[in-house]
């Protein structure tokens, strides 16, 4: 029996590791593991490991190998510089051998959709855009599509399971937590342990509206890519409690250079965001859905409109953030 326990998935120049690929690695050369990509935390034979971003959970830091208490170096895996289209459809080819796929009908989840060709999730309160319009992304690619409507119950009884697990507990993160613990309680109810995801395409490829107005979008465009760090923890820790994982292929590190490649400018200009993957996108999706300007999760799902009469039906009519504090004091003590 395998002593080494793996959370997630490991590739070398492309090709996926199986467990024992892995252990005969780490008992023959562990500095080989240096150059594995993936999204993966494992541990055994004295060491840890986690991958170059950090996307999957685990008690090392991100990017490193320690063996024996000591650290043995930084996980850089020397993917090849690709075109950006090579490396969006390379990093979601790798994660489609499993999952179910989040999709909202915007031009991030429909192109990750329509590459890994699996069955796919919407969630939304009744009548919510995110669930109308995923249904029209699915119909018009010919994707499986499970609608999972929340109930304005659902919604409070999940609040205090998210608020005790994330780590940034402001409406924002706490509303787009509200929306990826449904996508993830699904996920789990249906047997799967991975999700794949959009996440991350906005701070990468400029999709925020306030980079249409900015005067320092490359700064902008900086920290925010250096904040999903902080995003993937949230994710991931909403995530774990439906016993499954978020995969990320827009954070792959082949799209991660390419993306950083392209210069600022080029990602927003003449009132339009995201302009590369919308030019990528349109030679896999209909232009309808690779041009959308979508709502943000938290809007287009009604789940930040929800928050709000929660808030107030709880005695809190002008903040959210004081009603979030007194879930967090109350039913955790934080």
């Amino acid at each position: 029996m395998s002593m080494l326990k793996l959370s997630g998935w490991v590739e070398v120049d492309g090709r996926r590791l199986t467990l024992k690929e892995i252990e005969s690695v780490l008992n023959k050369n562990p500095r080989e593991i240096l150059r594995f990509g993936g999204e993966f935390f494992f541990a055994g034979s004295g060491c840890r490991a986690r991958d170059h971003f950090g996307i999957m959970p685990g008690n090392c830091p991100k990017g490193t190998l320690i063996c024996d208490g000591e650290m043995k170096g930084a996980i850089n895996p020397p993917v090849p510089d690709l075109p950006l289209e090579e490396a969006i459809v390379t990093a979601v080819g790798l994660r489609s051998d499993e999952g179910i796929t989040a999709l909202s009908g915007g031009v991030d989840s429909t192109l990750v959709a329509r590459l890994a060709g699996r069955e796919c999730v919407a969630v939304g309160l009744e009548g919510s855009h995110d669930l109308g319009q995923a249904r029209h992304a699915a119909d018009e690619l010919g994707l499986s599509l499970a609608c999972v409507t929340i109930t304005p119950k659902e919604i409070g009884t999940a609040l205090s399971a998210v608020i005790g697990v994330i780590p940034v507990k402001d409406p924002v993160s706490t509303s787009i937590a509200l929306t990826q613990y449904f996508i993830a309680r699904y996920a789990g109810q249906q047997g799967y342990r991975r999700v794949i995801t959009g996440q991350g395409a906005d701070e990468l490829f400029g999709g925020y509206t306030r980079y249409l107005t900015t005067t320092t979008l490359e700064e902008d465009l900086e920290r925010d890519f250096l904040g999903l760090e902080l995003q993937a923890d949230r994710d991931q820790a909403v995530a774990a409690l439906h016993g499954v994982y978020l995969s990320l292929p827009y954070m792959d590190v082949r799209v991660v250079r390419a993306a950083r490649a392209i210069p600022a400018e080029s990602k927003v200009q003449g009132g339009r965001r995201k302009i590369p993957l919308r030019q990528v996108a349109e030679r896999h999706i209909p232009e309808e859905f690779a041009w959308y300007e979508k709502k943000a999760m938290q809007y287009g799902s009604g789940i930040w409109k929800e928050l709000q009469r929660l808030a107030r039906k709880n005695g809190y009519k002008t903040s959210i953030q004081d009603y979030i504090d007194h879930i967090s004091r109350v039913e955790h003590g934080h």
